[in-house]
């Protein structure tokens, strides 16, 4: 398999189990799910995992990152931390489209405690459907990468 059709996913001990179904889910789409835990219900610290996470990204292992916590807005805090990770945190299939269509991004965070199981596949659904535009988005995308620096 290449990086291609791998995604990673990763999260809190809160989002354990939509985690597991959202892994499922994107395996019967025919992607790769890398799921790289935690198993465990006992605390497992969010920036751990989004890092985690972010650096197979970036790495080159994975195309994109799913990646959840009771809100979403910690794990991707994190994962934003490391450079070439262009995180959103979403609630809805509008907002997943659009950061994958206008703000190229490649990773996905949302909370377990925010969206239950039916809208969160819906949202990851959106997400990798969508692709960049390029065009008019393409000078706003290399700013945000410039900030990296």
């Amino acid at each position: 398999m290449t990086a291609g059709n791998r995604i990673v996913l990763s999260s809190d001990h809160t989002a354990i189990p939509l985690r597991q179904a959202v892994a499922a889910h994107v395996a019967s789409r025919g992607w790769e799910a890398v799921d790289i835990g935690p198993t465990a219900p006992d605390g497992a610290p969010y920036p751990q995992h989004g890092e985690a996470a972010a650096r197979l990204v970036v790495s080159g292992d994975c195309r994109f990152g799913i990646i959840l916590c009771g809100t979403g807005q910690g794990i991707m805090m994190a994962a934003n931390k490391i450079k070439g990770v262009r995180c959103g945190v979403c609630s809805e299939p509008y907002s997943a489209r659009m950061i994958r269509q206008h703000n190229d991004a490649n990773m996905l965070s949302m909370g377990a405690r925010v969206v239950g199981e039916g809208l969160a596949l819906d949202i990851v659904d959106a997400f990798l459907a969508a692709e960049f535009e390029g065009g008019r988005h393409a000078p706003r995308v290399e700013m945000i990468r410039a900030l990296e620096a």
